[in-house]
């Protein structure tokens, strides 16, 4: 009893940490005033209340029959229609100062925004987690920095610093979208990733712009003050390019980088708690993007050819001119990108001049598809040595086998990604295998078994090596 009496008052307090809805306009007591309350736990605004008033006031009704077929209400059950707005789409308080204080002294984050890292320790961190890409790290490193630097700046020289949002330009599973999770972990804060190919303008079929910000209030568990200070990545953003030769409106191209520019330069938006459409029956959310964070990521394909082509336009004639094949195989091509280079891709000006950092990542070798396998924190090959360590069996690589996976990896042109599908099939077998016997101690992938010519090593516990069949193709 004492336990469910606990229980009780902790539900109590916790309703307390959110706003109140009107049941019927779903908009939160923040935007609509003070509510009345109904039992039943039911809430309605006094503009709601007002309105079925004066359209009570202005129906020719006979009351007197009304209340002869009215049913019983002890009979309604009142309580079964707060169940109408689901704890996903509940609004929390903003907090006062007094509270903000309180709260920071109680908990104490990894990274604590209000005192930001130095940008090398930010990097130190992504450098445990994240391969290469050194050049990437380090201009996220510094804009991640200057962003929340930005964000609690005193204005009262009436100087305002200006957003350090970023484009990042990369092949398909160069690490884009794991740069981005892996610093919103390590900062702990809310993080929206969206892709852009489902964005369309307001009114057409698909997501509306807005809806990125409605993710990122999810993310942080409608606690719109944390919203406030999220990260929101973008992705596929140059899927949103300006269609080429079009005679149809371009609702999912130009016209959803134009709808955009607000959110990015910063702007109160309503979005709906819960729900990707304002058109839902759901409780509305104001939300000031000025001190979101928006990261946008894009394979962009073909545009090293607009590269290319321009660089060859600006090459000299005659015995000191460059050769036309000279950007065939240069693989650093894409770091030579330009503004206007993004422009004749399909990028309006105004779009990228609110993302005013740009930068590429490398394309992943073979050398760095191997660091990845085996470096990071979270490596592959540890998240398969600890299942097996479960089962109290070793697990090892050759530095062949290794290199072979890397190859593999390569020829599928999926860069990382790569790396855990092939790795799966492989270790497939193995995973069946040992749990039946007792007295594997040791396992040990080989090159030949990588490349179906010889199985991997198997080491009893106290016995000499033993080697399985060869897979069959």
């Amino acid at each position: 009893m004492a336990e469910d009496k606990d229980y009780l008052e902790q539900e109590e307090e916790n309703k307390e940490d959110y706003e109140n809805v009107c049941f019927i306009c779903r908009r939160p007591e923040s935007k609509a005033g003070k509510m009345i309350d109904i039992p039943g736990g039911i809430h309605v605004c006094m503009d709601c209340m007002q309105k079925s008033f004066n359209s009570m006031n202005n129906m020719p009704m006979d009351y007197s029959e009304l209340m002869k077929n009215m049913p019983n209400i002890s009979m309604v059950d009142l309580n079964s229609l707060q169940n109408e707005i689901p704890k996903k789409q509940r609004i929390k308080k903003k907090k006062t100062q007094p509270e903000k204080e309180a709260n920071e002294k109680i908990a104490k984050k990894v990274f604590d925004i209000r005192s930001i890292p130095a940008p090398h320790k930010i990097k130190e961190s992504l450098d445990s987690y994240v391969i290469g890409q050194e050049y990437a790290k380090k201009v996220m490193s510094v804009a991640v920095y200057n962003h929340y630097k930005r964000v609690f700046a005193d204005n009262a020289d009436e100087i305002e610093i200006e957003k350090s949002n970023m484009l990042m330009i990369g092949p398909t599973g160069s690490g884009k979208t794991y740069l981005v999770k892996t610093l919103a972990r390590l900062l702990d804060v809310p993080l929206a990733i969206t892709d852009a190919t489902s964005l369309t303008e307001a009114g057409y079929i698909g997501d509306d712009i807005e809806s990125v910000v409605s993710k990122l209030l999810a993310a942080a568990d409608n606690d719109v003050e944390k919203a406030e200070h999220g990260i929101i990545f973008i992705d596929e953003i140059d899927k949103i390019a300006k269609k080429k030769n079009t005679n149809q409106r371009d609702v999912s191209g130009e016209a959803v980088q134009q709808g955009m520019l607000k959110l990015l330069e910063g702007s109160e938006v309503e979005v709906p708690v819960g729900a990707n459409s304002k058109n839902a029956m759901v409780p509305l959310a104001t939300v000031d993007t000025k001190n979101i964070l928006f990261i946008c990521g894009g394979a962009f394909p073909d545009l090293e050819s607009i590269i290319k082509e321009r660089l060859n336009k600006q090459a000299s004639i005659g015995f000191m001119a460059d050769l036309k094949d000279k950007y065939d195989n240069d693989s650093t091509l894409l770091n030579k990108v330009t503004v206007d280079d993004l422009k004749k891709f399909g990028m309006i000006p105004e779009f990228l001049g609110r993302l005013p950092i740009i930068f590429t990542l490398d394309g992943l070798s073979e050398e760095m598809l191997v660091q990845i396998l085996k470096e990071p924190k979270n490596a592959i090959l540890k998240q398969y040595q600890k299942l097996l360590a479960l089962d109290e069996v070793k697990l090892e690589f050759e530095e062949g086998a290794l290199h072979a996976i890397a190859k593999m990896a390569l020829e599928k042109h999926t860069g990382a990604r790569a790396l855990r599908a092939i790795l799966e099939e492989y270790m497939l077998d193995i995973m069946y295998e040992i749990p039946k016997d007792d007295n594997i101690g040791e396992v040990i992938l080989t090159k030949e078994y990588i490349e179906h010519s010889g199985g991997p090593r198997i080491i009893p516990r106290g016995q000499t090596v033993l080697q399985l069949e060869t897979r069959e193709l």
